[in-house]
C-alpha cells in the first residue's frame, strides 16, 4: 500500500515497521514532554499520514510502554480518519500517566504505534424490532 506521508520536522527518520511481521509502525516523539501523575499530554508524533480511503490508521500504545514509561492511550485506542491529513493534522499521542511519578518522554521515544485497518460506512436500515432475541452481553453467560 502506497501512503503519502509528510514529517514535520525532517530530522527525525521515518515512522518503520521494526520486523518482517510487524502490522504496526513505530511513532517517534517529536518533542521532549513531561507527564506529571493522573495527567493527559498531548505528544506530537512527527508526522502527517493521508490514510488511504477505505482505511483507518489506529493508534495504540506500543506493547513495553506501559511496563517501560507508566503511560497509556488515554482513550485506549486512536482513531485517525482518512480525512484528517491537511498541514496542520500531525498525529498527536494522546498520553496518560497511571503512576505515581512524572514520566520524561524523550524525543525521538517510540512509545506508540500506528496499524492501518480497513473499513467501511453503513447504510442504515431503520427496523422497528430486532428478529433476534437478546443475548445478554457484559459478561451475561458468567453468571
Amino acid at each position: 500500500m502506497n501512503v503519502k506521508i509528510k514529517r514535520v520536522d525532517k530530522s527525525l527518520p521515518l515512522p518503520k515497521y521494526e520486523s518482517e511481521g510487524a502490522v504496526g509502525f513505530d511513532l517517534l516523539c517529536r518533542e521532549s514532554a513531561e507527564v506529571a501523575p493522573g495527567e493527559i499530554v498531548l505528544i506530537p508524533a512527527n508526522v502527517i499520514v493521508e490514510t488511504p480511503p477505505g482505511y483507518m490508521l489506529m493508534l495504540c500504545m506500543r506493547s513495553s510502554t506501559p511496563r517501560k514509561f507508566g503511560l497509556m492511550m488515554a482513550q485506549s485506542v486512536g482513531i485517525i480518519d482518512n480525512d484528517y491529513c491537511g498541514e496542520e493534522d500531525e498525529i498527536k499521542i494522546q498520553a496518560y500517566n497511571f503512576t505515581d511519578e512524572t514520566v520524561t518522554i524523550e524525543r525521538g521515544s517510540r512509545i506508540a504505534q500506528g496499524i492501518f485497518v480497513k473499513v467501511d460506512t453503513a447504510d442504515w436500515n431503520e427496523v422497528d424490532q430486532m428478529q433476534t432475541s437478546s443475548r445478554g452481553g457484559f459478561g451475561s453467560t458468567d453468571r
